[in-house]
């Protein structure tokens, strides 16, 4: 086997149609598009939604609703995740880096801290937000809770 006498397997290339190459093609005149009308000419384009006239549907449902453009989402993470991670890895400063280290966010990724759980050593935790439970929990046992810019 060389290069020069490879092939792909029986059956596996298909051809594609060439159309508008004369009448002996059996391809040739119309080219498949049919007889006259807009769709039978070259630079036909159809507006994206266009039902043929009929009331398209993003026009027959109401608006609804709003998207704050200015949001800002944040990842939770509970004090309870944090109690576990730190008895399972020994852990006692978290910080972006050991939330995305341990997959609880991805790079770009804010985190909040929420206040479910119970703490049961004092930890060190650096994050974009805290509830006001979440903050007086980690400090209670003598933690830090620092806001990052």
């Amino acid at each position: 086997m060389n290069l020069h006498n490879l092939k792909p397997a029986e059956g596996s290339v298909k051809h594609s149609k060439r159309v508008g190459r004369g009448a002996g093609s059996g391809k040739g005149g119309t080219a498949t598009r049919g007889n006259k009308g807009a769709k039978s000419r070259s630079g036909y384009h159809q507006k994206i939604g266009f039902e043929g006239g009929q009331m398209p549907i993003y026009r027959r449902l109401p608006k609804f609703g709003f998207k704050n453009r200015n949001r800002i989402e944040y990842v939770g993470i509970n004090i309870d995740t944090l109690s576990k991670l730190s008895e399972a890895k020994n852990i006692t400063v978290f910080d972006f880096d050991v939330f995305r280290q341990n997959g609880l966010i991805s790079s770009h990724d804010k985190v909040k801290i929420l206040g479910r759980g119970e703490l049961t050593k004092s930890l060190t935790v650096s994050a974009h937000a805290f509830t006001a439970s979440a903050k007086q929990a980690i400090e209670a046992q003598g933690g830090m809770a620092t806001v990052i810019e």
